[in-house]
């Protein structure tokens, strides 16, 4: 993450892939997606020994303590808004992450992913402002009703569904102010900040549920583990191939998310979906990549080259549906707040 902050921002295009084309960045936004499902299995098979809340609070710490070390971030010279704003993110990462492990521990993964998922989804239909959008939310709603068997969530726990739900607003929020943190804060220095928040804010909490449990031996080795396995090294990868990649065919990459969730869930915990289930994670699926090509169909696809570098891969994605909403409310253009261009560490 050394180096010029703004890449081949005069061009306009992503950074060449190489010889190796777009596989080298498509194969990393997979490995970080597998990451992030596989360590989020990992936490639910944890969870017996450490409660909910603990698991999250130790992966919010270790990645905290991670992204500290490596991001060493400047905390002197910043606005109060500036600081209102990493707060604010650091509080929807952290609902975020605590109502999703709440809902794991209820449901299985693969529902509860698509169901979280519909927060982006929401969040990109609004954002365009197009009629065809109505036409994907409409898909996700019969992905959703397949979900629930056909007819309510009698199939599913309903606290495990309403926490998944609930993850999903929060989720869209953490898009939103990953976007106005990546705009303030150089590099990742945003991102580090609001995972200390999030991981003093879920501190009290996990000590109230787990108490010495958190500092066994195999509970702190698993715990380190899941940080790194769906926090750092994701995000990791995910900026890795923002370089060479565009914002749109990332944000459709980052659809297939539920899916791979299924399978975490079907290899680590042994949770098969049914028919029904895997035809509504299909139409949700569908349904986002259907909204993410729709958002980016009208005029030039945002590339890694159009946006900081160092914002987190949410910032990118979230920085598209800003533009593409500009767009088609050119009095919000004036609005937009402007990319900072800095430099490197």
């Amino acid at each position: 993450m050394e180096g010029s902050v703004v890449d081949a921002s005069r061009s306009g295009q992503a950074v060449p892939a190489g010889r190796w084309g777009a596989l080298g960045p498509v194969g990393l936004v997979l490995a970080g997606g597998i990451s992030v499902q596989f360590g989020g299995a990992i936490a639910v098979s944890v969870m017996p020994k450490a409660g909910a809340l603990g698991i999250v609070t130790l992966r919010l710490a270790f990645a905290a303590l991670v992204l500290m070390i490596v991001c060493r971030p400047k905390v002197r010279g910043y606005s109060r808004a500036d600081w209102g704003t990493v707060v604010a993110f650091g509080v929807a990462m952290a609902g975020m992450n605590g109502l999703f492990y709440q809902s794991v521990a209820r449901i299985p993964m693969g529902p509860a992913v698509t169901l979280e998922v519909l927060g982006p989804l929401a969040l990109s239909v609004f954002a365009s402002r197009r009629a065809v959008n109505l036409v994907w939310a409409g898909l996700a709603l019969c992905g959703v009703f397949l979900l629930g068997g056909g007819g309510g969530f009698s199939g599913l726990d309903p606290v495990g569904v309403a926490y998944a739900l609930g993850a999903g607003a929060m989720w869209a929020t953490y898009i939103m102010f990953s976007a106005r943190t990546g705009r303030r804060f150089p590099q990742a220095d945003g991102l580090a900040l609001a995972m200390v928040v999030a991981a003093v804010l879920f501190l009290p909490l996990g000590l109230i549920e787990s108490g010495d449990k958190l500092v066994r031996p195999e509970v702190l080795a698993l715990g380190a583990a899941v940080a790194v396995m769906s926090s750092v090294l994701p995000y990791t990868l995910e900026l890795l191939a923002l370089r060479r990649l565009p914002a749109s065919t990332f944000a459709i990459m980052m659809s297939l998310e539920p899916a791979i969730a299924a399978v975490a869930g079907f290899l680590v915990l042994n949770q098969a979906l049914s028919v029904n289930e895997a035809l509504a994670i299909s139409l949700v699926i569908a349904a986002s990549m259907g909204a993410v090509r729709t958002q980016v169909g009208r005029g030039k696809p945002r590339t890694s080259g159009d946006v900081v570098s160092g914002a987190t891969p949410e910032a990118v994605v979230a920085d598209a549906a800003e533009l593409d909403a500009a767009e088609s409310d050119p009095a919000e253009l004036g609005a937009a707040e402007p990319v900072p261009e800095t430099t490197g560490k």
